[in-house]
């Protein structure tokens, strides 16, 4: 069976009671305050605005140095895709006829040079070679 609360001859006005002189009033035996205005002003406290002023430049930082990273790999032509460790007998025409058989052999080599910063299409063995995506 709910709870019904007393009839208006047994509540005690509340909010009736409460003055300046008087900020809380017993009803019964519980004791209820008053509200106060808000201790902190709807205006944020100074450490509040330094603090959310460094996050928001930490955000600008992260998201400059993101593209310039983007920036970089689109500059460099992006990342190699493999590596390769010349081995006797090997040319840089072997190497991308065996790695890009349906590719113009002659337009991979170019790129293998130009990646590598090779001069001339000379390699040694041993040297290790980038490769294209």
């Amino acid at each position: 069976m709910p709870m019904l609360a007393p009839g208006a001859s047994g509540c005690k006005p509340l909010f009736g009671t409460l003055t300046s002189e008087r900020p809380f009033v017993t009803v019964g035996r519980e004791q209820m305050y008053a509200t106060r205005p808000a201790a902190r002003s709807l205006r944020s406290a100074p450490s509040d605005r330094a603090l959310r002023h460094l996050y928001r430049w930490a955000l600008v930082l992260v998201a400059a140095l993101a593209v310039m990273l983007a920036l970089s790999r689109v500059a460099q032509g992006g990342e190699a895709a493999a590596t390769v460790v010349v081995q006797p007998g090997d040319t840089l025409w072997t190497i991308a006829a065996v790695r890009y058989p349906a590719d113009d052999t002659r337009m991979r080599v170019d790129e293998i040079e130009q990646l590598n910063n090779l001069s001339s299409p000379v390699i040694s063995v041993g040297e290790t070679l980038r490769l294209p995506a």
